[in-house]
């Protein structure tokens, strides 16, 4: 087996299967298939995007690295306010424009983590994204679904209308010269591409963290730490359910545990709103014949409007329900619900998610290792399994459960939403396991049109 990808866009996780056949590493695959969704997956992350790289390398640990969004130095402006209809029902109020962008750094990431594991040259990783740049491509069901959501943003001005414009369709055209110069010029090439954000960029550092840790079935999980929110709830949300007992797959007992795990986790900090906000995250999970793994998360926010060289730049200033009100100085970083995880089994990748869904990300990363590693269940039976979301004392049940878990989550006290069908206000994870010396697997979320290769 050369390896297994699993990310948000078939398109996506096939430039990361090229980049495996092509001999690529691990982290080759990670960034090749990061380069594919700038072009596919382009509300949801791009140039002007922020992340997390979690990198497992045989013999030398796992080191987080940290290329989330910074506080740029100019003072802060006024945000425009677009009112954006979901879920046919209901409206929420996102903030955009020029004044909502913060500094990006996942350009100089994704540089970071193909000098620590890249084999392939880094001119090469752009093969599969240019070519597909190069020509009109259809969008999926749920990206159409998506597009049509956020069409007040993507539409915003004649940049996104270009990219967005003809329903059904993108039209990257315009984002082959800025793969271009990324290709020759790596991280330099974003503040020739954003030269108001030029000197903020020339003192962005990726910053290698040590990941939280903790025991959960006889495995270790490794997850985000500060500025992610997420690795905590994830840790805690882990440590409580293994100390509760070992529960039958879909009981009620089972979604008992599994809510008071999830409560526990929102509990540990953060933000635990609620909302169906589709915010723009997307990730790439991959496991490589060398026993190396790395998972990358990156987002824009929920997009700017502001659109520059066919790319959408970020609003993540703008995400007050994430980030909060408070004044930051310069140069720090924001804080982030995205959280790459990694479980380890004897000291080897087992496997690696993570997930979209803001806030509910957290919760569908805890809930996909649990059935894995507890319940033993492949990641395509982990993904695509009924989820639950705690909001305080409102739980949120997916349609898929049994009869009888809404009514058992009901008498712990909860007020139940129920959901009659899959959604992606329940997050889309990737992930990609290794269940054997020589089986893998993988699975992206059909909740969000995922997509899992494994190169034989």
């Amino acid at each position: 087996m050369r390896g297994a990808i699993a990310a948000g866009n078939r398109h996506s996780a096939d430039a990361g299967a090229w980049a495996l056949r092509e001999g690529g590493t691990a982290v080759d695959a990670a960034v090749a298939a990061t380069l594919a969704a700038f072009v596919m997956e382009g509300p949801l992350t791009g140039p002007a995007g922020g992340g997390f790289a979690l990198l497992h390398e045989p013999g030398q640990g796992a080191t987080l690295l940290d290329c989330f969004f910074a506080v740029p130095l100019r003072e802060a402006g006024e945000m425009e306010e677009v009112e954006i209809d979901f879920v046919g029902s209901s409206s929420q109020v996102f903030f955009v424009g020029e004044a909502s962008v913060a500094v990006p750094g996942l350009v100089a990431g994704l540089a970071e983590v193909h000098e620590r594991r890249g084999r392939l040259p880094w001119e090469r990783l752009f093969v599969p994204a240019l070519e597909l740049a190069g020509r009109v491509q259809v969008a999926g069901p749920e990206q159409v679904y998506l597009h049509e959501i956020l069409a007040a943003i993507l539409q915003r001005e004649s940049g996104g209308r270009r990219v967005y414009g003809i329903h059904g369709h993108i039209d990257p055209s315009d984002l082959v010269a800025t793969l271009r110069l990324l290709q020759q010029a790596r991280a330099e090439a974003v503040a020739l591409l954003l030269p108001e954000l030029a000197e903020d960029l020339l003192s962005y550092t990726v910053e290698p963290r040590e990941p939280l840790e903790c025991a959960f079935v006889g495995s270790t999980v490794l997850t985000a730490p500060a500025p992610s929110l997420g690795g905590a709830i994830v840790r805690a949300g882990l440590e409580t359910l293994g100390e509760r007992g070992d529960d039958s797959t879909g009981s009620p007992a089972e979604a008992r545990s599994l809510a008071a795990a999830l409560s526990a986790g929102y509990a540990s900090g953060g933000p635990r709103e609620a909302s169906a906000k589709p915010t723009g995250t997307t990730h790439v999970s991959v496991v490589d014949a060398d026993g190396a793994a790395v998972g990358i998360s990156s987002t824009l926010g929920s997009g700017s409007g502001v659109f520059r060289h066919g790319f959408q730049l970020n609003n993540m200033l703008g995400e007050l329900d994430v980030i909060g009100t408070e004044d930051r100085d310069p140069g720090t970083r924001l804080p982030s619900m995205m959280s790459p995880t990694l479980v380890l089994d004897e000291g080897a990748p087992r496997l690696v998610v993570g997930s979209a869904g803001s806030v509910r990300l957290a919760g569908a990363i805890l809930q996909v290792v649990a059935a894995v590693v507890r319940q033993g269940l492949t990641v395509e039976e982990a993904i695509a399994r009924a989820r639950l979301h705690v909001d305080g004392d409102r739980v949120h049940v997916e349609g898929g459960w049994p009869d009888g878990v809404a009514d058992a989550l009901a008498e712990e006290g909860f007020d139940v939403v129920r959901w009659d069908a899959r959604n992606l206000f329940f997050g889309g994870a990737s992930a990609v396991e290794r269940r054997s010396a020589a089986t893998l697997g993988a699975a992206g979320d059909p909740r969000r049109g995922g997509h899992g290769v494994v190169v034989p």
